[in-house]
């Protein structure tokens, strides 16, 4: 058998590292989804990872915590402002930028809803969660210097795995987005202590 005849029988993945990836990640995030189908459908889980959804369009729910934040002591209201800019600029970066390179579909539909919450259909592209980038972005720099840091840690996570929970992102999506945004949150931290 010649060297050319045995590298025609070798497995497609074997010669396609990224369609191999691809599969892997496709399988991650089946398992996943299998394992949340458990948590679906009970009542207080549904409240809880809708409304977590829901309160993390735009931003909502940090830029109101960073407003909060801003009325301690030893804060400035331009603090709430700056903070307020950095969750504008880390959405256009993951929305207009980073997601612009990705032709991800969701997992489900805003219309697909089995329960009477209210969902927002995204047109942007699965990959990376929106929702996750902004929510680990807010977490890193509210975080910083606060004995809350625990508590805007937990809600970053209840708000990324919310959108697991409604279909809106694979979870590879939403870890994808964590990372993004931790690494935007962190940046501008460093940027902000100077």
């Amino acid at each position: 058998m010649s060297a050319s005849s045995s590298t025609d029988a070798a497995p497609a993945e074997a010669q396609d590292p990224l369609s191999a990836a691809a599969q892997q990640i496709a399988r991650f995030d089946g398992t996943v989804d299998r394992w949340w189908e458990v948590l679906r459908g009970r009542k207080l889980m549904d409240r809880v990872m809708y409304g977590a959804s829901d309160i993390g369009e735009f931003s909502q729910l940090w830029h109101v915590l960073g407003a909060i934040r801003a009325l301690a002591p030893r804060r400035q209201a331009s603090d709430a402002l700056r903070f307020s800019a950095l969750m504008a600029l880390e959405s256009l970066v993951v929305n207009q930028g980073v997601k612009r390179l990705f032709a991800r579909r969701r997992p489900g539909t805003a219309a697909e809803n089995p329960t009477r919450h209210r969902l927002r259909q995204p047109i942007t592209s699965s990959f990376p969660s929106g929702h996750a980038s902004a929510a680990f972005c807010a977490a890193a720099v509210l975080s910083r210097g606060s004995r809350l840091g625990p508590v805007y840690r937990l809600a970053a996570v209840i708000v990324a795995a919310s959108r697991i929970h409604v279909r809106l992102h694979h979870a590879s999506d939403v870890i994808a987005g964590a990372a993004v945004g931790e690494a935007i949150g962190r940046l501008a931290s460093r940027l902000m202590q100077r």
